[in-house]
């Protein structure tokens, strides 16, 4: 008899969660929580993307006043922000999905105006990110601000916030945490040797560049249990300026090291902007690597996410541009039809009824 063939419709056991296809709502921020709390009508979005069995990513939530750095976008340090958050992830609940709250820190992706007291914004060095970030406005911009490096006896406080983050997603309710470690915020920042000028212990070698990120895994892990963790890494970027001198090294590095915690899953960033730089070139030993579920981002269709999974490459494919415009993604993909184009103007827009809950559903 013919091998069945693996697709993203088929279910998926991941861990103790049984999901019913292998479509997931990529964490996407969308600057629309006002005073950095969760808002109400965050619900109308999650709810639209919730299929019963199907996994959602939070847009990345903040772990504490430093990790600051865009407007609007929620936190996950207080008591308060727990509250906020416990009826959204309650409706996605009610409707049957699966629920994990991405939780960050911006590092030197800031600038005074964000930070406690004007302080400088923390990072891995004292190297500025290059370009211009929004103010906490909304509507001005500026340079980002020249970081602070963080002393060596620092690090276990932040270290600390990751781990208070993590118990406050799970007392609001959520099924587990992703850790962003990609994207050139301050986990990548400590990850790629453009930033990492350090000559202390969290410094220099692969060893020392990634203990940063594994002690907030391990943290994390003792706290919510590793059943309950994944971690968001994208070894082959360079967003705001943070690269790596080799970047395979560095993920089958990360990837290995990741499977003495047995966390749930890694979510892992396809470099579909280096040139040169394929599927097989990029992911595949970091996938061979690594024992969990391993699932993949970056500008995927349903074809080339089929292609992913079918071919072993992927166990699960993350959406966020299409996730956006097509709020019925996977029964879209499930009948083959065409997709509805997304609107890059209406993205990170502040009024709660423009883009994101527009974006019409089959009507069949």
């Amino acid at each position: 008899m013919a091998q069945r063939l693996i697709h993203l419709m088929t279910p998926y056991q991941m861990g103790s969660f049984t999901l019913s296809h292998r479509v997931v709502l990529a964490p996407l921020t969308r600057q629309r929580s006002y005073d950095y709390m969760p808002q109400p009508h965050a619900i109308t979005y999650y709810t639209q993307r919730t299929t019963p069995g199907g996994l959602l990513i939070s847009e990345a939530a903040v772990i504490s006043e430093t990790g600051l750095g865009s407007p609007r976008m929620p936190g996950i340090w207080t008591k308060e922000h727990v509250e906020a958050w416990k009826p959204i992830v309650s409706a996605v609940h009610d409707k049957g999905g699966i629920f994990f709250c991405q939780i960050f820190h911006t590092g030197r992706y800031s600038h005074v105006d964000y930070q406690p007291n004007g302080q400088p914004p923390i990072s891995s060095s004292t190297k500025r990110m290059p370009g211009e970030i929004v103010l906490a406005n909304g509507k001005d911009v500026a340079k980002a601000s020249v970081p602070r490096a963080l002393e060596t006896e620092e690090i276990p406080h932040i270290v600390a916030d990751f781990r208070n983050a993590a118990r406050n997603a799970i007392d609001a309710g959520f099924d587990g945490v992703e850790i962003h470690g990609a994207h050139g915020y301050l986990v990548d920042q400590f990850l790629k040797d453009s930033v990492n000028d350090r000559t202390d212990r969290y410094g220099g070698n692969l060893e020392n560049r990634c203990r940063f990120a594994l002690e907030i895994v391990e943290a994390v892990v003792d706290e919510i249990g590793a059943e309950r963790v994944g971690i968001r890494l994208s070894p082959f970027s360079d967003y705001f300026d943070a690269y790596d001198s080799n970047p395979q090294a560095l993920g089958v590095y990360m990837a290995e090291a990741l499977n003495k915690y047995n966390i749930l899953y890694a979510h892992i960033v396809e470099a579909r902007f280096e040139k040169g730089v394929g599927m097989d070139e990029s992911l595949f030993p970091m996938r061979k690597a690594f024992k969990n579920t391993f699932m993949v981002a970056g500008g995927y269709d349903g074809k080339e996410g089929n292609k992913a999974v079918s071919s072993g490459k992927a166990d699960l494919v993350a959406y966020g541009r299409f996730f956006i415009s097509n709020p019925d993604l996977p029964k879209r993909f499930k009948l083959n039809v065409p997709l509805n184009g997304y609107d890059r103007s209406t993205f990170y827009h502040p009024d709660p009824v423009v883009g994101y809950t527009d974006y019409p559903f089959l009507e069949f």
